[in-house]
């Protein structure tokens, strides 16, 4: 699964650093506008200490975790939507992830400009918002003006369901709401309002970047995000891009640990927002487990049994038969497969079967 987060803000709110903290790409870090022009991209590991247990259960030759991407995006400002500044780059290099880590600065720096002059997250979040909306309403606007009169004959009525759909976004738009709040009625608009890519459509997490002194608690800022988005149905995270970077500095994980107890923080920012990521993708994770390979796989919330066999091959999902199943708790308590076969605690799965997050799998297939 090729899945990405696209990581989005004005000029100078500490994406770049915190995309150097998430990633393995080498982004750019300086203290002016558009210092990052091309999206950088970077893979990184989701952290799951389950994958660590199996890992010291089953003693395999090796460890394959799950993967999301995070695309470093140039800063945006007011006029992107017609183009101004990198707008029209922004907004196509956003179009293509599937949701949105927007970043916004919850911290005084007198040495570090704000393109605006002074700090003030919620206006900054306002910015983003409303050069994503009125690109929406374009594409929206456009979109009616095609398909209106199709609707209005009647005669097809995918075309009446997506006018339907496409009108309901346009008052959402034009009443400077995202596109986000207008819930499909049911499955034919979910799949039309996925096959629209509408920037204000994809789900978003606030990212609160903080200084080191509210790294713990937040501060002034972040509770003013809180307030402006409580209606969202939005995630917010509180992170200190500048302390996530001298983490990613030292060399051991022992060294890194010292450094998290010392600030009062339990696990890493990082750690947090790669997981949150995955979470506002609304992915899951389900395990193959064994002496050669012990590895995490991606699948999205309610995937049947069949799908999440074609992760591993296209084969295992055209030629499924039935899937084994163990429940991640058993195997930790009984400690093998075997063990398990022998307690009773194997499962034999249809075609029918929603995998759950943390199911260890075997799959039978025949093609």
């Amino acid at each position: 699964m090729a899945l990405k987060c696209g990581i989005v803000g004005l000029p100078n709110v500490g994406k770049s650093t915190l995309f150097n903290c998430v990633s393995s790409g080498k982004a750019q870090s300086a203290n002016f506008p558009f210092c990052t022009i091309e999206p950088n991209i970077g893979s990184t590991i989701v952290p799951d200490k389950r994958l660590e247990v199996l890992e010291s259960l089953c003693n395999p030759k090796r460890v394959v975790p799950a993967t999301v991407e995070i695309v470093d995006i140039a800063g945006l400002v007011k006029g992107a939507s017609k183009g101004e500044g990198l707008g029209n780059q922004f907004l196509a290099n956003i179009r293509e992830t599937d949701a949105i880590l927007h970043v916004l600065r919850c911290f005084d720096d007198p040495n570090i400009v704000h393109v605006d002059g002074s700090v003030d997250p919620v206006r900054d979040k306002e910015v983003i918002d409303m050069e994503l909306q009125l690109k929406d309403l374009e594409t929206v606007e456009n979109r009616i003006a095609k398909v209106q009169k199709q609707a209005q004959t009647g005669g097809d009525k995918n075309a009446k369901k997506l006018f339907d759909l496409l009108c309901r976004y346009r008052d959402a738009l034009q009443q400077g709401k995202s596109c986000r709040t207008v819930a499909p009625e049911n499955a034919d608009e979910e799949q039309l309002a996925k096959e629209l890519f509408l920037l204000t459509n994809k789900p978003v997490m606030y990212v609160c970047n903080v200084d080191e002194a509210s790294a713990k608690t937040g501060n002034q800022y972040v509770e003013q995000v809180r307030e402006a988005v409580k209606d969202e149905n939005a995630e917010i995270l509180v992170i200190a891009a500048k302390i996530e970077s001298d983490i990613a500095e030292l060399e051991s994980y022992e060294e890194r640990q010292m450094f998290l107890e010392e600030m009062g923080l339990e696990e890493s920012g990082v750690v947090r927002l790669i997981q949150s990521a995955y979470s506002l993708l609304n992915l899951r994770t389900y395990f193959t487990a064994g002496a050669d390979e012990c590895r995490a796989w991606t699948i999205n919330k309610g995937d049947k049994a069949p799908k999440a066999a074609g992760v591993i091959h296209t084969d295992f999902e055209k030629g499924f038969i039935r899937a084994e199943v163990i429940k991640y708790e058993d195997f930790v308590e009984l400690k093998s497969e075997s063990a398990c076969r022998a307690a009773g605690k194997l499962g034999i799965e249809g075609k029918e079967y929603i995998v759950q997050d943390g199911d260890i799998m075997h799959f039978l297939f025949n093609v």
